[in-house]
């Protein structure tokens, strides 16, 4: 990532240091623990890596697949220690168990491969300073989240190379002894508000927090207000009474992928007319919800087309080269008529929702799945679920949020209850946490509760074979058929469960192979041209256009991943064929006949 992409920017602050680029790095297959304290000893590692790149990516300078699953990083960096002044260590991502030494002092401790988090490292830190970061993959653990993470020496059929280390942002910030430590922003949108949630580091008197809100060049509101603990809870109104600001004539000040409107808020934290602490954050104003069977953006039915992303890059594995390669997927994808995209087994960097919310894309956001169940698998899904609603909730791309696909890490789920009660445990415990988005149980098959019942069904057949399509059509053609035929392995509903009128997407489909770049690989059927490639696409497209019930899609997928050829765009982002086509095809369609 370039030095000026902030790496949080929903929480911005001015006085921030990348740390991404060069660091020194070792292989460590041999000494399985901290032996002796060696890490308080400044070593000659023998390598160089290019940070935020895994070690198996070519970004990172090494390039080298092999398996290891201890690795250590080392760099020097420099402060110039202000007094009053507290200093945080940021990761944006470490795969999977870290542990963070600042000049020989082991200072931090996280579990966890997707999700960001940071230590205060005011008390270990001097003018110049050492950082060393020792990181633990447990590369065959199957009850770690590791998504399409093969845990097999080479990848193949639907996983990938694996990552193991530093794959986000590493950077630190300086901030006053008192901070804003958390704000969180949710649209009432009935009421025409935003609610406001702010909590501060510590609570100390005479504090208050100062805010200022825009729409483009217009003030919309702005006030003070005296903190009488360490949190502040209010709203604030944002229609005043003006009818073009609500939705009802055009769609006034709501996010859409249309209208991807956004506002720009200013927090300021005065203590004695002093700014102690300024942050920076924006929001959209939006509301999802589903009724009768039917999806609602901001209270009027909406149809969603979306595209599966898995948010691999050749060079990069699971980090993308720059904020140009998150720019780049979004307006192709906009460019071929998809809406927004379902992040698949991955947790995504900001960035890409930065750009999301700034250029009007949905994502369904996902978390990494582990395979195989046990108390340790349900527990650490648990904690990484809990630390993604806390640094995603704010980004109003975001309408859906899925923790469990295709049974994995409930393999058992059809008929084991223990299993269920996970499966409906997530379902309750993201909606605990965020009331604003909708939830899937399991996405595919085999599910629980759930917001959306969502279907995968790749039994659409090559061109010949018409039997097969013409089963494919009829499986998709009614609410009965599909809860009795789209899946021949699993029920739609675990053994108990029954839908309740939720609304019916299928979420994975297609996946038809067509390589233009002479690598081996596979997909779910196949096209040998650029015309035969529109047309399967066409054919597959028109069997859900067929169907009485269904009220949005997931196509599988944006592009090739490694072994997988079944993207509509190369590994590298070239187009496989016009993409003008692709668009005409998804715009044929817009609401079900319901």
């Amino acid at each position: 990532m370039r030095k000026n992409e902030y790496p949080r920017p929903q929480f911005v602050r001015k006085n921030w240091e990348n740390l991404n680029g060069k660091w020194a790095f070792q292989f460590d297959d041999e000494n399985k623990g901290l032996k002796e304290k060696w890490y308080q000893k400044r070593r000659e590692f023998n390598q160089t890596i290019n940070v935020p790149f895994v070690y198996q990516s070519e970004k990172s300078g090494i390039g080298n697949a092999e398996p290891h699953e201890i690795v250590w990083y080392q760099r020097d960096f420099h402060i110039d220690k202000g007094e009053g002044k507290r200093y945080l260590l940021h990761f944006g991502a470490v795969d999977y168990l870290s542990d963070i030494y600042i000049n020989g002092e082991h200072v931090c401790t996280h579990e966890g491969g997707h999700t960001s988090f940071h230590v205060d490292i005011t008390n270990y830190v001097q003018e110049k300073n050492h950082l060393v970061v020792r990181v633990f993959d447990p590369l065959t653990d199957e009850t770690i989240p590791r998504g399409k993470q093969f845990w097999e020496e080479e990848s193949r059929g639907i996983w990938y190379t694996n990552t193991t280390g530093i794959w986000q942002t590493v950077w630190i910030e300086e901030v006053n002894d008192q901070f804003i430590e958390k704000i969180k922003m949710t649209p009432l949108y009935d009421e025409g508000k935003i609610r406001i949630q702010t909590k501060l580091n510590e609570k100390r008197d005479n504090v208050k927090l100062r805010f200022l809100i825009h729409y483009g060049k217009e003030e919309i509101t702005s006030g003070e207000i005296d903190f009488k603990s360490h949190k502040l809870d209010f709203s604030v109104d944002l229609f005043d009474e003006k009818i073009f600001r609500h939705n009802f004539h055009g769609e006034g000040y709501s996010w859409t992928p249309e209208t991807p409107n956004l506002f720009d808020v200013s927090f300021e934290l005065v203590k004695k007319r002093q700014v102690v602490d300024q942050v920076s954050s924006y929001f959209g104003f939006r509301k999802i919800h589903q009724e009768n069977g039917m999806i609602f953006l901001n209270n009027r039915p909406y149809y969603q087309k979306l595209v599966l992303d898995q948010g691999y890059w050749p060079e990069g594995l699971m980090t993308a080269p720059d904020d140009e390669a998150f720019i780049t997927d979004i307006q192709l994808s906009k460019q071929m008529g998809f809406n927004g995209c379902r992040k698949h087994q991955k947790t995504e960097d900001p960035r890409f929702l930065f750009w999301a919310d700034k250029l009007g894309f949905l994502v369904w956001g996902e978390c990494a799945s582990a395979p195989f169940y046990n108390e340790d698998a349900v527990n650490r899904l648990m904690t990484e679920w809990k630390e993604i609603i806390e640094r995603d909730y704010n980004h109003p791309s975001i309408v859906t949020w899925v923790p469990l696909n295709e049974s994995w890490g409930i393999p058992d789920v059809q008929r084991s209850r223990q299993q269920q009660h996970f499966s409906q445990t997530m379902y309750h415990f993201i909606h605990s946490l965020d009331t604003t988005r909708l939830v899937i149980s399991n996405d595919g098959w085999a599910m629980t509760e759930t917001d959306i019942c969502a279907i995968h069904n790749y039994a659409h057949g090559n061109a010949e074979e018409k039997e097969k399509y013409s089963f494919f059509i009829e499986t998709l053609r009614t609410k009965e058929n599909i809860l009795k035929y789209s899946s021949s392995a699993w029920s739609i509903y675990a053994e108990g469960f029954e839908n309740k009128g939720e609304p019916i997407l299928l979420t994975e489909f297609g996946g038809i192979g067509f390589d233009v770049s002479g690598q081996p690989g596979w997909g779910y059927t196949s096209a040998q041209n650029q015309e035969e490639f529109v047309a399967e696409y066409g054919r597959v497209m028109e069997a859900l256009y067929t169907s009485e019930i269904l009220y949005g899609y997931c196509y599988t997928q944006l592009t090739d991943v490694e072994q997988e050829i079944n993207g509509l765009l190369t590994y590298d982002r070239k187009e496989k064929c016009d993409l003008t086509k692709i668009r005409e095809i998804n715009d044929r369609f817009h609401l079900p006949r319901i």
